[in-house]
């Protein structure tokens, strides 16, 4: 079982955020050889939603998204830093996170539709969350990724 939070970064506390770095650098750096600014200034406007799991009588953080507002990075508001850790990925973490993310985004920011920069190899994951490729892959940070968008959620049920 997963337990959530939505938080702002000053919510987070220095607890809190030194889990979720080091979560991002674990998978991002370290797991996928990827070296890039992780620490990017758009930490500090972001909701972060993190999901976290009790395993041996210890809280892990399991999943991490973070969302901002349409503006703060494109137009739309926008999904990124999504993971889960190793441990979470074979229960199904990663979709529970996504339609966590996605509803809470949409709260947040209702009519808006959501964009993500998602790694290419995940295009079909993401599709089944209603997302839409609107580029040709690119490299960014030596991996292949694609823009995505998922329409406004009255956009959606047209």
């Amino acid at each position: 079982m997963i337990n959530w939070q939505w938080l702002t970064f000053e919510e987070l506390g220095t607890h809190t955020l030194y889990e979720v770095l080091a979560l991002r650098q674990r998978v991002f750096v370290l797991e996928q050889q990827c070296l890039y600014p992780d620490i990017d200034g758009y930490d500090q406007q972001a909701m972060h939603l993190l999901g976290w799991r009790t395993v041996d009588g210890q809280r892990q953080l399991a999943a991490y998204l973070r969302c901002l507002a349409p503006g703060a990075k494109y137009t739309e508001m926008s999904l990124g830093r999504v993971l889960t850790s190793p441990e979470a990925r074979a229960g199904g973490a990663g979709k529970q996170l996504l339609n966590e993310g996605i509803a809470r985004a949409e709260a947040q920011h209702p009519g808006h539709a959501i964009r993500i920069g998602a790694q290419h190899y995940l295009e079909r994951f993401y599709q089944s969350f209603g997302f839409v490729t609107v580029s040709a892959p690119y490299d960014e940070d030596g991996i292949a990724h694609i823009d995505m968008l998922r329409p406004a959620s009255s956009e959606a049920a047209v």
